[in-house]
């Protein structure tokens, strides 16, 4: 991790506009507590995308709403023919979850376009933002969806998943959206029509507020690795089974729990390990457990240190069996490649944040992104913002104006640098 300062005299974005826009936003779907819901597809997400959709046209961008609903706003270049700079991040939210993320990264990017017009200065190339939908999967629906679609990356079958708590499927919600599940197909774009795709976010995490930098240079997106551990014991009565002829799934599964960090550090292969859901049956107070299934998510930038927290998670199973007399069984359910970001935009994020004098730190993002699907066709890079308390997801989420202010600057220089073609 590296941190630099030094300083020049560049363009900056209308800070209280910028503002303006996050607090107008945050008003669709607000709730009670001081969260946002805004699940995609919903009237919610689709009144989002009108006022933003506004905000783009006071911009100079000429908007429309494609057929995986991603709402896009495009300006000309001095050069039509070049391919085209992409600023972007997402408007739907979590339930309850906060303002900012996702929905800070557009509106910045909105506003840097709008900066960009005021000045009477066009890019060399032409200037595209993009709202993507669906990035944080709507109930029972794969996430990201806007940006695979770009990418090119939907699943077969995928349009027919149902919505969960809804009797309609994901084509249904996303034409009601104003999408268009017949075209989907037509939104992707080929390898070398995107010159860059940058994308700008809070951390949602610590490291940043800890490291006491202002801005993040993302140096990738972490892979991902979810793994299904099932244990079969066998169900007894808790009162008259000797503790020593027990086969209780339940302490297996909580000596794996126990070992998981042990995945980590010093001592372990991935940079994260988490137990994030834990089932029993029959799941009676009076019953010894016999059978528990956990849900253990593995994080890291090297694909081979997943396959590697996957073998020492297998060994834990291993363990955790032959000291309970259960069976245990580790499958891998879902596995997302590491996304290195682009080494010249993550020198582009490095010169446009030198120019403005802000200290910075080089990170990986924990979490995923949009960013990691339009790496699929474009260099990427990715820029991070404070997060207070490390917090996100959660009605509590905050970034200091300051912070999302000095984060928009970036983006803008970031915008100025990668626009130009010669």
């Amino acid at each position: 991790m590296t941190t630099t300062t030094t300083s020049l005299s560049p363009a900056r974005v209308d800070a209280a506009r910028l503002l303006d826009t996050l607090e107008r936003l945050r008003a669709i779907g607000a709730t009670g507590d001081g969260g946002v819901t805004r699940r995609a597809f919903t009237h919610e997400d689709v009144k989002g995308q009108e006022f933003v959709a506004g905000l783009m046209r006071e911009a100079g961008l000429t908007v429309h709403v494609d057929a995986a609903a991603n709402l896009v706003g495009t300006c000309p270049g001095r050069d039509p023919d070049a391919p085209t700079l992409v600023l972007g991040s997402h408007l739907d939210t979590v339930p309850g979850g906060g303002a900012y993320d996702g929905a800070y990264g557009v509106l910045a990017a909105v506003e840097a376009a709008r900066t960009l017009h005021e000045r009477g200065t066009p890019l060399d190339r032409p200037l595209t933002v993009m709202a993507f939908s669906n990035e944080e999967g709507t109930t029972g629906t794969p996430a990201m969806f806007g940006s695979r679609a770009v990418a090119g990356c939907l699943t077969p079958g995928e349009l027919e998943l149902p919505v969960a708590g809804e009797d309609r499927s994901l084509a249904q919600v996303l034409d009601a959206a104003g999408g268009d599940s017949l075209r989907v197909d037509n939104v992707r774009r080929s390898a070398g029509s995107v010159a860059a795709y940058l994308e700008l976010h809070i951390e949602q995490g610590p490291v940043l507020i800890g490291s006491g930098a202002e801005i993040g240079i993302v140096e990738g997106i972490s892979g991902r690795l979810s793994a299904e551990v099932t244990v079969r014991g066998q169900a007894n009565h808790a009162g008259t089974t000797p503790m020593a002829d027990r086969h209780d799934a339940l302490l297996a599964a909580a000596r794996i729990t126990v070992g998981v960090p042990g995945l980590t550090g010093a001592d372990g292969v991935v940079r994260v390990a988490t137990v994030g859901d834990c089932r029993v049956s029959p799941g009676a107070w009076n019953v010894v457990p016999g059978g528990a299934t956990l849900v253990v998510d593995l994080r890291d930038m090297s694909e081979d240190n997943l396959e590697a927290g996957l073998d020492r998670l297998r060994v834990l199973g291993e363990e955790a069996a032959r000291s309970t007399g259960t069976r245990v069984d580790v499958a891998e359910v879902q596995r997302v490649s590491p996304t290195p970001c682009d080494a010249d935009r993550r020198d582009t994020v490095r010169r446009a944040t030198d120019a403005l004098g802000l200290s910075s730190v080089t990170l990986p993002s924990g979490a995923g992104h949009d960013a990691q699907w339009m790496a699929r066709i474009a260099p990427t890079g990715m820029i991070f913002v404070p997060s207070e308390e490390g917090a996100s997801h959660v009605p509590y989420e905050r970034t200091a104006p300051a912070d999302l202010v000095r984060g928009a600057d970036v983006l803008l220089g970031c915008a100025l640098l990668e626009g130009t073609t010669s």
